[in-house]
Formats: C-alpha cells, sequence, structure tokens
C-alpha cells in the first residue's frame, strides 16, 4: 500500500505491507546508488515479512526516492528526523542505513552494517570529477560528507548483526548470499530475502516477548 508519513520538514513517501496490527519494522535502505541496487531485494524481505504476519514501512527519507527536497540539500540530521516520527517501531537497516535509526526504535536488525568512515570511504570511491562533484549521479553536498567522518550507528540495547558469508566482520549470523549492492545494475536474491525475512520475525518476536 502506498502512503505517506509527515516529519518536520514536511511529507514523504512510503510503502506499506501486511497486517494493520502487531510489530511494525521500519526499514532504513543503503545509501544513494546502494538503494537502487537493493531496492528489490528489500521490497522481497518486505512481502516475506507479510506473509509471516509482521508489517513493515519502506518510507523515502528525504532527498531519496519520490522526496521533493534536492539531494544537496539533505543533511544525516533530517533523515534521523524522518525516521524518528515511526516510534517504538523495530528498526531493520542494510549497510550505511545503520547511520539513521535512532533511539526511537525499539531494537536495530542490521545486514551489513558500516560506520560513517566505512560509508564516507566508499562514497569517496564512487565521486566523479566535473562540474562540481557528483557520487554515482547524486549531488552530495560537502556537508552531507563531513558529518559522515565521525558518525556512528546510534547504540541500541537490542541490536542484531547479520552480515554474508564472504564478510569477515564479526556478526551474529551469516548467511550464503549475493552483496547485491556491489552489483552494476539492480538485482534481487529471493532465497537471501527469504532467509533474512526469516530471521527478522524471529528477532521481532524475541524483542516483543
Amino acid at each position: 500500500m502506498i502512503g505517506h508519513y509527515d516529519w518536520a520538514g514536511g511529507r514523504e513517501a512510503m510503502l506499506r505491507f501486511g497486517p494493520a496490527e502487531g510489530p511494525v519494522v521500519v526499514f532504513a535502505q543503503p545509501l544513494f546508488e546502494e538503494a537502487n541496487r537493493t531496492r528489490a531485494l528489500i521490497v522481497t524481505m518486505a512481502r516475506g515479512l507479510a506473509r509471516r504476519g509482521i508489517a513493515s514501512v519502506l518510507p523515502d527519507l528525504p532527498g531519496t526516492g519520490e522526496s521533493l527536497t534536492p539531494v544537496n540539500a539533505v543533511r544525516l540530521e533530517h533523515w534521523r528526523a524522518a525516521f524518528e516520527t515511526f516510534r517504538r517501531v523495530h528498526a531493520v537497516s542494510l549497510r550505511g542505513g545503520a547511520l539513521v535509526p535512532g533511539t526511537a526504535a525499539a531494537s536495530h536488525w542490521q545486514l551489513a552494517p558500516l560506520d560513517g568512515p566505512a560509508q564516507l570511504r566508499e562514497l569517496e570511491r564512487l565521486r566523479t570529477a566535473g562540474d562540481g562533484a557528483t557520487i554515482a549521479g547524486n549531488d552530495v553536498s560537502d556537508a552531507f560528507l563531513t558529518e559522515l567522518a565521525e558518525v556512528h550507528p546510534t547504540p541500541h540495547v537490542a541490536t542484531r548483526v547479520v552480515r554474508l558469508e564472504s564478510d569477515p566482520k564479526p556478526a551474529d549470523l551469516k548467511l550464503p548470499g549475493t552483496p547485491l549492492w556491489r552489483r552494476a545494475e539492480p538485482d534481487n536474491d529471493p532465497v537471501l530475502a527469504e532467509a533474512l525475512a526469516d530471521d527478522i520475525v524471529h528477532w521481532v518476536r524475541n524483542c516483543e516477548g
């Protein structure tokens, strides 16, 4: 279902999946071009959650998706403020999306999370020179990049980290799968999406008690 949500800076679009009652998962997508490469995976995950009786929301944060906010006007604090409008939900983030949820979420499930310096290195790798610098076609401001230099995911008492088996970093769970955020074009991995949905459902139900 297509809907919207309001935050201090205006109104943004969102997709809603699953039942009208019960716990709700809110997705924080990877940043910029990685969001385009993984959106099909996230939607498949959301549909898998719905089949398992868990509702989810996929919001367009300011400057992303259908948002009318210019990308170069966006700051990380805007994303965090928009995400904070979803209170007492379970945050599910992918990659640099782990930097977005704050303390309003009841828990935080993360797939291959990045801290700010690691995300900055990823973006700088994609920076192209021209009439103003762009990163994979996104007019990202220097102020935003400066913010990333020192930011880390908000500490939370209930956090679960999942990574792919190819990732050597520590995790609570590792699963086989392809890092779609590295693909040149958007793609999907339905088998991975189902495994991730299973783990999220187990996590959410444990958190709900």
